[in-house]
């Protein structure tokens, strides 16, 4: 008996010890081993000098979570000269003071702000192995307000009320303005597609008639809203949602995107191509996860530090 079963045993020992000791360090090392990513993008006018814009997206704060908020309030040390916020800031209704603290540093800069799915609404528990067979909307998806059946309403209001008296800007469905050193950085937002929010066609009409640079912001990057930014000529468009993939294959990359973007362009910096223009794309891979599935492995959680610098 012992000859005849002990190897199968053995070996079904070893892969459950690889995989125990696998979502230990998804879970314990790699989900608090936040990163900062730098990239540059050439979309200024010549001669503008250089602006530094933290990305920050998908926090997903949960209460206790004090490495995530030291590590958030650190970064107010790079002097930005805004932020853009791109949404799904909570995994627990309970967590907004917590995260109003971890951001209290970075709101004294000038930023912009979108709303994702779980500003609204609190995460249920569910099989991470859905992500792998669910169907997305995508290009064709009709714009309007999803229902959302037996969701927990997370108190996004006192959280919005917060970012806009700290002076940061609205963008769901809507434009605005900063003035940064001299330069008119106008922004046309959406609300979050991934549940249905977006409304294009209440911002459209392209880029802002005497802006130095127009940035399109919107939380997931479903096509529909990539080919409408692009189409119209924005040079430059910033997302998050996807969490870079959040479980990776070393040497290969993201299995998936959560939405109907293409796992190339799962995070960093890229392009989108519509309508015979082309725009520069920036997806975050985001610094938090789902509060029921809180492991990232070949995908640390990130913000990024994008330079921008004059076109060529």
């Amino acid at each position: 008996m012992r000859a005849r079963y002990g190897l199968p045993l053995k070996i079904t020992a070893v892969g459950a010890a690889i995989g125990a000791a696998g979502l230990a360090y998804a879970a314990g090392f790699e989900a608090r081993s936040f990163r900062l990513r730098r990239v540059a993008v050439p979309v200024l006018p010549q001669g503008a000098r250089p602006l530094r814009v933290l990305q920050i997206s998908d926090i997903h704060m949960v209460s206790g979570q004090r490495k995530k908020r030291a590590w958030l309030q650190s970064l107010a040390g790079l002097r930005p000269d805004f932020v853009v916020n791109t949404g799904d800031n909570l995994s627990d209704p309970e967590a907004v003071p917590e995260l109003l603290d971890a951001l209290g540093p970075l709101m004294g800069f000038p930023g912009v702000y979108v709303f994702g799915s779980n500003d609204y609404y609190g995460p249920k528990p569910r099989n991470p192995a859905r992500y792998l067979v669910e169907k997305v909307q995508g290009r064709h998806g009709l714009n309007g307000n999803a229902p959302v059946v037996g969701a927990v309403h997370n108190p996004w209001e006192p959280m919005r009320d917060a970012f806009d008296e700290a002076g940061w800007l609205g963008l769901s469905n809507t434009r605005g303005h900063l003035k940064i050193d001299g330069l008119d950085i106008a922004f046309t937002g959406l609300d979050d597609p991934h549940i249905k929010r977006d409304r294009y066609a209440e911002v459209s009409g392209g880029p802002e008639t005497g802006a130095d640079l127009s940035i399109g912001v919107v939380h997931a990057p479903y096509l529909r809203s990539l080919d409408a930014f692009t189409r119209d000529g924005y040079p430059l468009i910033l997302a998050g949602h996807t969490h870079g993939g959040q479980l990776c294959v070393p040497f290969y990359g993201a299995l998936v995107t959560n939405c109907d973007l293409d796992t190339d362009r799962v995070k960093g910096l890229s392009s989108h191509a519509a309508g015979g223009h082309r725009s520069y794309l920036h997806v975050s891979a985001g610094c938090g996860t789902n509060r029921y599935t809180p492991v990232r492995f070949a995908c640390p959680p990130e913000a990024t530090l994008l330079t921008l610098t004059p076109r060529d």
